[in-house]
């Protein structure tokens, strides 16, 4: 294959939606959840795209609208054609493309609809088709190049339309922004060659596992090891990218499952990794683990209590918002304050993240160091009763600050009006806005008019979360997750789902048994 260095420079967009969104969750999105982020400002998000790096200097960058928000529940039919409708009508405004780095999550549910990516992906192709390439404005193809979540989902209708596809190879996803240099670069590379070498092979095959993120962490084997081969597979002649997607599974939908791509210019290659790391995958689906002990929610904060190690933290892990729970849920508020310890003050914990508004509002209006009784959370997720009432202090508030900073919770995490509310030995912190708690910042706040609150000066952290992101990981001194209720309930069997396809594994436990296994064949897109 020969090498063609384009002698103007080459012009390529960037943008897209991303959002997870868990069918099962009463909370609905709306574009208002969306941080929107267009001109210099999306060009801002990326270090590559900067003048002074290699590819800021060769590429005209051309922004479109990238919008990202907090996971949820599914995305408002209206809501979504409105961002969708800008973004492709931002590409047709932008003339001639090489191509588009396209920066999306993968696990979208809009109502009414089946596969969102699907949906979207149609119509950003057909709108890239209009505008034609500036080699070839009436019939030129600007290539695709998509940058995922391995919790995406990738169904044919999905993958069809784009040319390279790659997503993370770590979870946590400590690797999300170079998931997103990659697939630029990767695109740059393919632009480089002439034009009837471009476009490479894609090996796409499902595989009918569909598991949660925390029994699929790249921390612990298996994913570990499957992981591992990406790099292996894509230094091999012959292909591009090779990358593994688990699924997301709170949503039911059909699409809903893993996946492989291995991209190729050696195209009965790319077919048999693709189909090797299939294989794989299903050999090993009764060998992923949780990623940490688990137990109830009674469980997890009887051995808290009587543990000596601490901070100990307790994942909520049914209701969090950062898989798409409502994280309202008032569930282990109460078991929390079941516990006669706690009750009583003679163990100290903090449980952060109850979304509630009027709750909040209660407290700024009552001020520092006043009581009040509020009924907290159960208002948009019902399903374990309601609200749970609690009298106590006000120990802390904190008014929203916006966040721009690049890290990947700040894409979506707005800020919020704050405040703490301490019952016995329990301080319990209500959120404006559903809000992750990842760092020790988004316990403290800032310097001036911050909560104040050091979680690691606390016997037991129970955060709304499922495996535990790096700083609380390594504030741990020990740490259980809680097998609770709500939205992304951890136990996929009690949810309900029925339309995903079937047979698949763990709901059909012995699917496949007398035929060898399912068909890995991949198909070559």
């Amino acid at each position: 294959m020969t090498t063609a260095t384009p002698a103007r420079r080459l012009r390529i967009a960037i943008g897209g939606i991303g959002i997870e969104s868990s069918t099962f969750c009463p909370h609905r999105s709306t574009v208002d959840d969306f941080r929107q982020t267009r001109g210099q400002d999306l060009l801002d998000r990326y270090t590559w795209t900067q003048p002074g790096s290699d590819l800021g200097a060769l590429i005209e960058w051309v922004p479109l609208l990238h919008a990202t928000a907090l996971p949820g529940g599914p995305v408002e039919a209206e809501s979504y054609l409105l961002l969708k409708d800008e973004l492709v009508s931002r590409i047709r405004a932008a003339g001639p493309l090489d191509g588009m780095v396209y920066d999306l999550h993968g696990a979208m549910s809009v109502i009414g609809l089946t596969d969102a990516e699907g949906d979207l992906t149609e119509a950003v192709r057909a709108a890239l088709d209009a505008v034609g390439t500036p080699e070839d404005p009436e019939s030129g193809r600007p290539m695709m190049s998509a940058a995922m979540d391995l919790h995406g989902n990738v169904s044919r209708r999905f993958a069809e339309p784009i040319e390279l596809l790659t997503a993370h190879r770590l979870a946590p996803h400590e690797d999300a922004w170079d998931t997103r240099e990659r697939a630029a670069r990767k695109l740059v590379e393919r632009l480089r060659l002439p034009a009837a070498d471009r476009r490479p092979h894609r090996a796409w095959v499902q595989v009918p596992v569909l598991l949660p993120g925390e029994k699929t962490s790249t921390r612990l084997e298996p994913a570990k090891g499957l992981y591992g081969r990406l790099a292996g597979i894509e230094a091999k002649p012959g292909i591009v990218d090779a990358a593994i997607w688990v699924g997301y599974a709170w949503a039911d939908e059909p699409r809903c499952k893993a996946a492989i791509v291995v991209t190729g210019d050696d195209a009965a290659l790319a077919a048999a990794e693709a189909e090797s790391l299939a294989r794989q995958y299903w050999d090993v689906r009764r060998d992923f683990e949780f990623v940490g002990p688990t137990g109830t929610a009674e469980e997890c904060v009887a051995a808290a209590v009587a543990s000596e190690r601490r901070p100990f933290l307790i994942s909520d892990s049914g209701d969090n918002p950062t898989a798409g729970g409502a994280g309202d849920l008032a569930y282990m508020l109460a078991k929390l304050l079941e516990n006669e310890k706690i009750a009583s003050g003679r163990v100290t914990a903090v449980h952060p993240g109850i979304t509630d508004p009027a709750a909040v509002r209660a407290c700024f209006e009552a001020g520092i160091g006043a009581t009040v009784t509020v009924g907290v959370g159960g208002k948009v997720d019902t399903s374990q009763g309601g609200p749970y009432e609690i009298t106590g202090t006000v120990t802390g508030l904190q008014r929203a600050a916006d966040k721009t900073d690049r890290a990947e919770g700040g894409a979506y995490d707005r800020g919020c009006d704050l405040a703490a509310i301490t019952v016995g030995g329990l301080t319990v912190v209500v959120t404006g806005q559903r809000k992750p708690f990842h760092t020790v910042a988004d316990f403290t706040g800032p310097a001036q008019g911050g909560l104040g609150i050091d979680p690691r000066t606390f016997d037991l952290v129970v955060v709304k979360i499922g495996y535990l992101e790096p700083e609380l990981h390594d504030m741990a001194a020990d740490w259980l997750l809680a097998l609770t209720p709500g939205g992304v309930d951890q136990d996929l069997l009690r949810l309900g789902h029925h339309r995903v396809e079937r047979p698949l594994y763990p709901f059909d436990e012995d699917a496949y048994e007398n035929e060898g296994g399912p068909d890995l064949t991949p198909v070559l897109l």
